[in-house]
């Protein structure tokens, strides 16, 4: 059985996001637990990722979505632990005018490849992505892209419920990476 780790971006995926949805249907899947999430802190969100992390059973799928989407790729540069893939949601542009200032220790991502497969899903109007930052990272980090359309921010206010499509994603990615 695969595990995953749930990562949501700031603020925690509410009980009407598609993160929250999974995590309730699904036991394999588990949130990860910064002290801060209304406020991120840097270095508390890396150390709960490590954590999380290191309490799987298997190297975890990570599925990230906004903030969290930047935390994997500062992650993965710094630690050694294993993961089987990474699935990033809504990858957020630092530039955007609506990227909180909180999260600016963020913002400089690696722009290497990651040390472990990965899927970028990205929309077509995104606030947090108006000029396909998106796209740009998917190729910097050797991930591959899938442009889901017109769907904001891929977050609770989307109105995707379950997000049925976006788990079709996941578990086509999950298959490839066994």
């Amino acid at each position: 059985m695969t595990d995953f780790i749930i990562l949501p971006g700031s603020g925690g995926s509410g009980e009407a996001h598609w993160q929250t949805r999974w995590q309730q249907a699904n036991p394999a899947m588990r949130r990860f637990s910064p002290a801060s999430w209304d406020l991120p802190d840097f270095d508390d969100w890396v150390a709960a990722l490590d954590i999380a992390v290191s309490q799987a059973t298997t190297p975890p799928v990570l599925i990230a979505h906004s903030l969290s989407c930047l935390l994997v790729a500062h992650w993965q540069a710094v630690s050694r632990l294993k993961v089987s893939g990474a699935f990033l949601v809504a990858v957020p542009d630092p530039a955007s005018p609506v990227y909180p200032a909180y999260a600016t220790p963020f913002a400089d991502t690696p722009r290497q490849a990651l040390r472990f497969p990965s899927l970028v899903v990205a929309s077509t109007d995104d606030p947090y992505d108006p000029h396909g930052y998106a796209s740009a990272k998917a190729g910097q980090w050797g991930s591959a892209l899938h442009i889901a359309g017109p769907l904001g921010h891929i977050n609770g206010d989307s109105g995707l419920d379950d997000w049925p499509e976006g788990m079709a994603l996941l578990m086509a990615f999950v298959r490839s990476i066994e």
